[in-house]
């Protein structure tokens, strides 16, 4: 009976085993000699201590990651260990910035930073869903690689160029136009009144909103052309419209992706400093008016750190860090439990 007529074939022999086989079934060469075959087999090694070392290198990239994040937290708190002497937890409730007095709190950048990037988010992630959804499923073909490649170089220009075109173009815009237009029909709601000098929350959100877009834009883009067109072909043959086709069976199937996306956009919005620091106002106070100025973790750090000149003062900037650092968990947590929320703890599939 032929192998192709047995009925339970063997199993498949082993790595060694197949190679002792190899090496036996091998002809010999001339007078003898073990063959070209042969002699590189006995020469090759079964490759056990390869595997080792190449499972024990892998492993050591993977624990690396927990050992730059211990490293990072250990260093910020070993800095930092006069201010948390000083005020202890309370530094992060309280709002007083007197480096004269030696009297420090990071409320009002705290405040700063979680308020220009929510506001940031709110305006990019609907417009960057926008842009996504013409790219992938509207957009003509012709049109599709220039508008792809004018989206993804704004992330490529440096936030203090930002910075400088926020200074001179949306920052008169703000002061001149935009605000006193905000101020005649949205001022009864308390978040656009008092002075405007342009500089302020809003003016620093906005173009948070703008460097950010990008980054949620092209990952979502890529994340919905990843949806398999059987889904789109499926819900098209079932009657529905293109709108509701992109909504069920495209949206839908890539909404955790998205969250991603949006996550990867805040990460970039809470530690941005150059474009903020330039037209935030870098005033450490706490106001409900977006038109007042404000300061953020990262902005008051690049911008008071070559000034700290007491052991206080640079300790306390510090413990910013540390705030920045601690935010930055907690946001990231927050946005896991939405995902889980949406999911009820089951991994992603398409339906």
């Amino acid at each position: 009976m032929s192998l192709d007529e047995q009925p339970n074939p063997s199993p498949q022999p082993t790595a060694p085993a197949l190679t002792s086989f190899v090496a036996e079934a091998a002809p010999a060469g001339p007078e003898g000699e073990p063959s070209v075959i042969r002699r590189y087999l006995q020469t090759r090694g079964s490759g056990g201590l390869a595997d080792r070392v190449f499972a024990g290198l892998m492993l050591l990239c993977g624990l690396s990651i927990f050992a730059i994040v211990l490293f990072i937290l250990w260093i910020l708190i070993d800095r930092s260990k006069l201010s948390l002497a000083q005020f202890g937890f309370h530094f992060f409730l309280r709002s007083a910035w007197d480096p004269v007095s030696g009297d420090f709190g990071a409320l009002p950048f705290i405040f700063g930073t979680l308020a220009t990037s929510l506001l940031a988010l709110a305006m990019a992630v609907p417009l960057a869903i926008g842009v996504a959804v013409f790219l992938s499923e509207l957009c003509p073909a012709k049109l599709r690689a220039p508008i792809s490649f004018l989206t993804e170089l704004l992330a490529a220009i440096p936030s203090v160029v930002y910075g400088l075109w926020a200074v001179f173009v949306l920052v008169p815009i703000m002061r001149d136009q935009l605000g006193p237009v905000l101020y005649q029909y949205l001022g009864w709601t308390g978040f656009f009144e008092g002075y405007n000098f342009g500089e302020g929350l809003l003016t620093a959100s906005i173009i948070l909103a703008i460097m950010i877009l990008p980054i949620i834009s092209s990952i979502t883009r890529d994340i919905m052309l990843a949806v398999p067109i059987s889904q789109r072909e499926a819900v098209l043959a079932l009657g529905a419209t293109r709108w509701e086709m992109i909504r069920t069976g495209v949206l839908r199937n890539a909404r955790i992706g998205i969250v991603g996306a949006v996550i990867l956009g805040l990460g970039r919005a809470l530690g941005e400093t150059m474009a903020v620091t330039m037209v935030i106002g870098n005033h450490p106070v706490i106001s409900k008016s977006l038109f007042a100025p404000g300061y953020t973790l990262a902005s008051v750090i690049a911008n008071e750190f070559t000034e700290a000149t007491g052991d206080m003062y640079l300790s306390a900037l510090i413990e910013i860090g540390l705030a920045l650092f601690l935010v930055t968990i907690v946001v990231n947590a927050i946005a896991r439990a939405l995902v889980w929320a949406v999911t009820r703890g089951t991994p992603a599939r398409v339906h």
